[in-house]
């Protein structure tokens, strides 16, 4: 499970966070939704150590992220994947080394088992065919499959997707939605997502969170927030807001 508590976090002369309270329960996808710049990307870096809150509590199964030593949160990351937007992949590695990276830094695997379990995630985003490819060669689709090949390599407990479908055309949004609600209902990811999109919050959600003013302002499950009549939920999730 992952929990925020009162998270307060300024950025220069901004505050970005404050008061952020949440909980990701394991199994479910939680999907964060806000204007830009209300700290969603922040939020995430909370939750894998890269920033720690001015105060509140960030834990991850109970323990307290920002406390942790260094060799703890290297320990907490090897559990975690991170889907960057667009992909992130590295422009001259193939598709199959930008997969198999987090393998080779965290030394998980023996060399002679990694190309097998590069190759089944390859498989299961669809992607076999382009393992041999560079990422300038391929689709912006293409390259969100990859980068999600990369986050699930390590066979994590949990995904962060930081914006999954940004850019990309509805047909192949609606490719990687399934793929995300796939990883989460066949493996039994726990997932916290940031997106704008109503299409990708309600079709990868289990609950959602809206953020105003540096906190949750209304959140529930994706039914609860659909049938919601609170002016934000309706302006992310009524019909026409994608």
């Amino acid at each position: 499970m992952i929990e925020l508590i009162d998270v307060h976090k300024r950025l220069g002369s901004r505050q970005i966070l404050d008061g952020m309270t949440f909980e990701v329960p394991n199994g479910l996808n939680y999907v964060l939704m806000g204007p830009s710049g209300t700290g969603k990307s922040v939020t995430l870096k909370h939750v894998i150590g890269i920033f720690r809150p001015d105060s509140g509590q960030v834990r991850v199964d109970g323990k307290d992220v920002p406390g942790m030593s260094r060799d703890e949160l290297m320990a907490l990351r090897k559990r975690m994947g991170y889907l960057f937007q667009n992909g992130a992949l590295i422009n001259w590695l193939t598709v199959f080394d930008n997969v198999a990276l987090p393998l080779r830094e965290h030394g998980l695997l023996p060399r002679a088992e990694r190309g097998d379990r590069v190759a089944e995630v390859l498989e299961l985003v669809g992607l076999s065919h382009a393992s041999a490819q560079f990422p300038p060669d391929i689709s912006g689709g293409m390259k969100l499959r990859a980068g999600l090949a990369r986050a699930l390599v390590t066979k994590p407990e949990y995904v962060l997707y930081d914006e999954p479908n940004a850019g990309l055309d509805p047909i192949i949004s609606q490719q990687i939605h399934e793929l995300i609600a796939e990883v989460r209902d066949t493996l039994n990811v726990t997932g916290l997502i940031v997106t704008h999109s109503r299409a990708c919050a309600t079709q990868c959600g289990d609950r959602i969170g809206i953020i105003k003013d540096g906190k949750i302002a209304v959140e529930g499950t994706v039914e609860e927030m659909l049938a919601s009549e609170d002016e934000l939920a309706t302006a992310f999730l009524g019909e026409g807001s994608d």
